[in-house]
């Protein structure tokens, strides 16, 4: 997915080694793809993860890249692509008790965000309309009306009390220890 290239009618913006872990990243970046541009940016402005106000400038960013070509209408950008690739980490030790260390990583995130026009977004429109010469489509009737017809009868009954139904208790399963003891005791 990353080593395709964008369409004319694309643009890009890349943040590359972004410290955040590209699992936290893509939280975020999952929430916008697919989103028309506006749409993407006010939910960025109301998340609350550290890493999305830095997903809002590149959002920004590739916007501004869409507009600086002047082949893209602002108003009809959609979010097209969205990833977080992994990035370098960085290998550290912290101290621990009686002379020991333990390692961790520092890990880093490259974030690519793409926004174009939805590809046959013009068609769509045209093909939602129906056409005035067709017939109008038959009237179905409400979700209720039809649950009201069903018969009573085939409702299952709560048990009366005493029966065993379906939620009582059962009597245990086991047979029950002889009171006696077992002959086999140590000693006797």
């Amino acid at each position: 997915m990353p080593d395709q290239a964008p369409t004319p009618a694309h643009a890009k913006a890349i943040a590359r080694y972004v410290r955040v872990s590209p699992q936290k990243a893509r939280l975020v970046v999952d929430l916008i793809r697919g989103l028309k541009a506006e749409a993407a940016l006010h939910l960025l402005h109301f998340t609350r993860k550290r890493i999305a106000t830095d997903v809002a400038k590149l959002l920004q960013s590739a916007i501004a890249n869409a507009t600086d070509r002047g082949e893209l209408d602002v108003d009809a950008l959609f979010v097209t692509q969205a990833f977080v690739n992994d990035g370098p980490r960085q290998k550290r030790i912290r101290p621990a008790p009686m002379g020991r260390a333990y390692r961790y990583q520092r890990r880093s995130s490259h974030i690519e965000i793409h926004v174009g026009e939805r590809p046959g977004a013009a068609s769509l429109s045209r093909r939602v309309s129906a056409p005035a010469d067709a017939a109008p489509a038959p009237k179905r009737k409400p979700a209720g009306a039809a649950a009201k017809k069903k018969s009573t009868a085939a409702r299952p009954r709560p048990q009366a009390h005493g029966k065993p139904g379906k939620f009582a208790k059962s009597a245990p399963t086991r047979a029950a220890k002889p009171k006696g003891g077992s002959k086999n005791k140590g000693g006797e």
